[in-house]
């Protein structure tokens, strides 16, 4: 930044004021709250944060200085909770993206899914991404999905997990139809985010720790990705093979990867 933008001592000592006057007023609004929402005490927490952040930008740009403390701002927390004191019923609002990474592995393991059911009467929708999909999110549970998205060929975005309260539970069928539309903020118990923008921050720190520990990390995923493309080539070779030499129990046929498939059930 140049010294002509940088703000001046006067403006960083006005701005270390606002944080003394606000810091003031939260404490005043704690002390005079009317029970554990107050909405007072929750916009002076508001305008507290506000204060701090613009205080620290300016120490920053004009001295190269931080706070040694941190206060989320206003658009890091939810709304003061209005829902029922003694809730009688939940609901829990999940959001997963994936960006699907290798679609041959994807459609390696739709593949499977569909050689091991024997009443299925579509035997290609393996055979697009989107078909895939619909049968892995058939076969398995979102929660294994989760923490097997890599070994079919998804990779994981943002994720965000809501939990509401509410007197009663909906009748059944009355959300299907639109189930996200009608979220009150406020009737929300707790939520838990996670991105990859919150792991920029420790990046360095993580590099520094592989080179310390030689790359082991790095060789043994190429290795696992080695072994993987052999079993997928292996794979394709038993789809074209017409004997079925593999096929009485020796663990090489196509009748193996139906008994893994109830295995992972």
């Amino acid at each position: 930044m140049s010294d002509a933008a940088q703000p001046t001592a006067a403006e960083v000592r006005a701005a270390a004021e606002a944080v003394k006057t606000a810091l003031d007023r939260h404490l005043a609004a704690v002390e005079r709250r009317s029970g554990e929402d107050d909405p007072a005490v929750y916009d002076a927490f508001n305008q507290l944060a506000a204060a701090a952040e613009a205080y620290d930008e300016l120490l920053y740009d004009r001295y190269d200085e931080v706070t040694p403390f941190e206060i989320p701002g206003a658009d890091d927390t939810l709304p003061p909770y209005t829902g029922p004191e003694e809730p009688s019923a939940l609901s829990v609002l999940i959001r997963r993206d994936y960006a699907v990474a290798e679609p041959q592995r994807l459609m390696a393991h739709a593949r499977r899914i569909e050689a091991a059911d024997e009443e299925s009467t579509d035997m290609d929708a393996s055979g697009t991404v989107h078909g895939a999909l619909s049968l892995l999110f058939g076969e398995f549970e979102p929660d294994e999905i989760a923490s097997r998205h890599k070994e079919f060929g998804l990779e994981e975005g943002d994720s965000t997990l809501w939990v509401t309260a509410a007197d009663e539970a909906a009748d059944p069928g009355e959300w299907l139809e639109a189930p996200f539309e009608q979220v009150d903020p406020q009737s929300v118990v707790c939520r838990f985010d996670v991105s990859a923008v919150f792991d920029d921050e420790f990046d360095d720190d993580l590099d520094d720790d592989d080179e310390e520990d030689g790359g082991d990390a790095d060789g043994d995923a190429a290795e696992l990705d080695e072994d993987l493309a052999a079993e997928f080539d292996e794979d394709d070779t038993e789809d074209g093979d017409t004997e079925g030499d593999g096929a009485e129990g020796d663990g090489q046929g196509d009748t193996a990867v139906p008994a893994r498939l109830e295995a992972d059930r």
